[in-house]
């Protein structure tokens, strides 16, 4: 019997097999940068992931109150041009009022929060998407009874936002 050619993709997947473990093998790296191995990260119910440490959003003293954040890709040695990370907002929180150069992209995925871009409002429900464009003045919040959580993607490179009053 004559053997069939491999089309790409048939090849096995690095994480086949692996079942509930975490990190596979590691990527080959473009000549001079190191990659970090490719991983699932599990979700353990509660919007927490294995591998995942919870974080302050910001160090303390700033303008925001009761915000988590998780990064879920962008803190282990990735070499992804974007970080994509898991924020919190408990009820009464809301994220420091900022500007700068770089985007963002939020997606509500649990309970119902406030964005704020520029001089506009919006309430944002579950799924609902909101881009947040270069050098604008922005803010999450939560006024309501529950937490708000949502993914936000931004740059892995990206300039230090600067304080709206």
């Amino acid at each position: 019997m004559k053997k069939k050619a491999a089309r790409t993709g048939d090849s096995p997947s690095p994480l086949a097999g692996k079942g509930k473990g975490e990190a596979s093998r590691t990527a080959p790296a473009s000549p001079g940068r190191e990659r970090s191995a490719s991983r699932i990260n599990r979700h353990k119910g509660n919007y927490t992931w294995s591998g995942i440490q919870t974080e302050s959003y910001k160090p303390k003293g700033g303008s925001w109150l009761d915000i988590a954040r998780n990064v879920l890709i962008g803190n282990q040695g990735e070499t992804a041009r974007f970080h994509f990370r898991y924020f919190e907002i408990a009820p009464g929180g809301f994220s420091s009022l900022e500007l700068h150069r770089h985007e963002h992209v939020v997606v509500c995925i649990r309970g119902r929060g406030k964005v704020r871009m520029g001089s506009k409002r919006y309430t944002l429900g579950y799924l609902d998407t909101a881009y947040i464009a270069p050098d604008t003045a922005h803010q999450l919040s939560n006024p309501f009874h529950e937490p708000f959580g949502f993914f936000c993607v931004v740059n892995a490179r990206r300039d230090k936002p600067k304080p709206v009053k």
